[in-house]
């Protein structure tokens, strides 16, 4: 026990002496969420902008109380009906300066958008749609057979920042996790502090012991930051009853991210390539695993590879308990997954273990 937390104590100075090591795995993260948090607060519904060349009867006939239920979300330019002036509206739409143009041609409403913007493309297209279909209400004077009324599952008063705060605090567990054990480990191999220990009367569990718990207090001390930080009532976060599961799931994701740490440097034989090797598996792991953007537009082959990846879990089941209000049957299997992963990888890991550079 005393070996234990004397390497515990000198383990967690390191790491505060560290400046660069501190930033990364501390402030690094902590400024993304602040960040995307400023970014994404206000976000709702943007309004599109259409340009109406000439007469558009059902844009023209459009009753006063349908048009000031519309005045929030479009925007309608109009210009006269001549060739140029549908050129040059067009020649806008491919520019990005309109969302879409709209003209009437032998009875029918021509629409014209860019298919370089899918997601303005298919807003603009639905508000046209539905102003055409009230225009045919208005012309049979038949009520609509059928209505429909949509809205989310979850409050009202939910924000982004429910779904940034569990993505990003797995994506800082995992840098914490693979970072720090994947540097220590060949920073102590070089400096040839491995071989002291294992040649002092130092029981092996101990090191690894010390070493789990300086990266644990780490990720326990990452969490609590997010968490203060997102409440804060410029964000908003609002925690669910069973939000103290994700404790543990830090800890089994710390465990699991620890494991791929090891492997990395077990093998890496500098800090430079340790980093590099670091990198190009959390960069990646980050962006396929729906850390920080949704992955459901994402192709089919991005969500199947990223069913195979610990952070992908790891933010979804954080997701359910701080923000979907979710307990231990989310929290549970996940947890399991992320101990078996950490098991099999720092068995490979101990099989290249090697105790000097040599």
């Amino acid at each position: 026990m005393k070996a234990f937390l004397s390497l515990s104590l000198a383990m967690a100075r390191g790491l505060a002496r560290d400046r660069a090591a501190v930033f990364f795995t501390m402030i690094f993260p902590l400024m993304f969420l602040m960040l995307f948090g400023a970014l994404f607060k206000d976000q709702g519904v943007g309004k599109s902008e259409i340009v109406q060349v000439g007469a558009v009867k059902v844009l023209d006939d459009m009753p006063d109380k349908e048009r000031a239920g519309l005045r929030d979300v479009l925007e309608v330019e109009k210009t006269d009906g001549s060739a140029a002036a549908r050129k040059e509206a067009l020649e806008k739409v491919r520019k990005g300066d309109a969302d879409a143009a709209v003209f009437q041609r032998d009875g029918k409403v021509q629409l014209r958008y860019s298919a370089a913007d899918q997601v303005r493309s298919g807003t603009v297209q639905g508000l046209l749609d539905s102003i055409v279909q009230q225009a045919n209400q208005r012309a049979t004077g038949q009520p609509p057979a059928f209505a429909m009324h949509s809205g989310s599952v979850e409050d009202e008063s939910t924000k982004p920042i429910q779904f940034l705060t569990p993505g990003l605090l797995g994506w800082a567990v995992a840098m914490g996790g693979v970072f720090g054990s994947a540097f220590n480990l060949v920073s102590w191999r070089r400096k040839r502090i491995l071989r002291r220990l294992w040649l002092a009367p130092i029981n092996a569990r101990a090191v690894v012991g010390a070493r789990i718990g300086v990266n644990l207090i780490t990720a326990f001390a990452q969490t609590a930051i997010f968490l203060t930080v997102a409440s804060l009532p410029y964000y908003g976060l609002k925690l669910t009853g069973h939000w103290w599961l994700c404790l543990p799931l830090v800890a089994c994701g710390t465990l699991a991210f620890m494991s791929i740490g090891l492997l990395v440097g077990s093998f890496a034989k500098t800090e430079e390539a340790a980093n590099g090797l670091a990198q190009i598996v959390i960069l990646p792991m980050a962006f396929l695993s729906g850390a920080f953007f949704p992955l459901d537009s994402a192709p089919q082959w991005v969500r199947t590879v990223s069913e195979f990846l610990p952070l992908k879990h790891l933010s979804q089941a954080m997701q359910d308990v701080l923000s979907r209000g979710e307990s231990w049957g989310a929290a549970l299997p996940v947890m399991g997954g992320l101990l078996l992963f950490a098991a099999v990888l720092t068995l490979i890991a101990s099989r290249l273990f090697r105790w000097d550079a040599a």
